[in-house]
């Protein structure tokens, strides 16, 4: 399930990359890349996977993803519906880890920096104040000449390695597990996952999607990823409630329905798992 190989481009005579992409929709395309990526999602919300962890981005979320991870965004549906007026749009920064070279990392002074670069590997978002000047810092960056721009970028890793309020996303994520010829493969499930969950798909509709046979998909998924293909609807489902509960137009009954919960005590149940707590516990403490 090997994802796909991007090659990051760099502006002349600058040793890393920062961009604004303003899109319709974001990039729904498992992929990875030697060099660390910072994003700020700026506007825009959907489903996102980083390494083995599924949760929901919505707009002001801030990433660092380690090198050679796996990521994937993807928006929700809306975005797909050919509304000009909607748009997604983010801030990202590429960097490589050999950017300052070893020694550089090695000094004293700088070991905050090189334990952020250790705990990026697992990808993380981060929460804590810090992340209004980090992204101040990124808006800084993109207009800044190259001369000044490395002591910007010092800046804002310093600010992400101060940031105590960090959430670790992937727990494992082994890439001598992938196989080079499964790029479309991966990608047309998720896809297909995330534009139909909100129905009963059974193993038989997405092994045809994945183009073989039902036994052979449940033990190709679960070497893969290291769930059940019902483990991950379970995990897109209640995140696509928690949005809906943060959100807050819907009762937690609608929730339950729209999200893709046949009944009322599976929707408790699971999501109390995945959460630690009901659905009205988490739409009150949200609120």
């Amino acid at each position: 399930m090997k994802p796909q190989l991007l090659k990051v481009p760099r502006r002349l005579q600058q040793s890393f990359s920062i961009r604004r992409d303003v899109v319709l929709h974001f990039y729904d395309r498992w992929h990875y890349h030697p060099e660390l990526e910072l994003v700020h999602i700026e506007q825009g919300s959907g489903t996102q996977f980083v390494g083995d962890n599924i949760q929901t981005f919505q707009s002001g979320d801030l990433l660092l993803i380690g090198s050679n991870l796996p990521h994937y965004w993807r928006c929700d549906e809306q975005y797909f519906q050919g509304n000009t007026q909607l748009y997604a749009q983010a801030t990202v920064l590429h960097f490589s880890e050999g950017l300052f070279g070893e020694a550089f990392l090695q000094l004293p002074e700088n070991k905050s920096i090189s334990d952020l670069l250790e705990r990026a590997k697992w990808g993380m978002k981060l929460l804590g104040q810090e992340n209004e000047q980090i992204k101040a810092l990124m808006q800084n960056l993109l207009d800044q000449k190259a001369s000044n721009s490395i002591i910007t970028l010092l800046q804002i890793l310093e600010s992400l390695a101060q940031n105590s309020e960090i959430i670790q996303l992937s727990n494992t994520f082994n890439d001598q597990d992938y196989d080079q010829y499964d790029t479309d493969r991966i990608n047309h499930i998720y896809q297909y996952s995330l534009a139909n969950f909100q129905h009963k798909i059974s193993i038989e509709e997405i092994a045809a999607v994945a183009s073989i046979s039902p036994h052979s998909f449940c033990r190709y998924f679960k070497s893969r990823t290291r769930k059940t293909y019902s483990q991950f609807l379970l995990e897109i489902r209640v995140g696509h409630a928690c949005k809906l509960l943060r959100e807050g137009t819907l009762n937690v009954a609608q929730t339950c329905f729209e999200s893709g919960f046949n009944n009322f005590a599976n929707f408790n149940k699971y999501f109390k798992v995945y959460t630690g707590k009901s659905p009205l516990q988490y739409q009150k403490g949200y609120r």
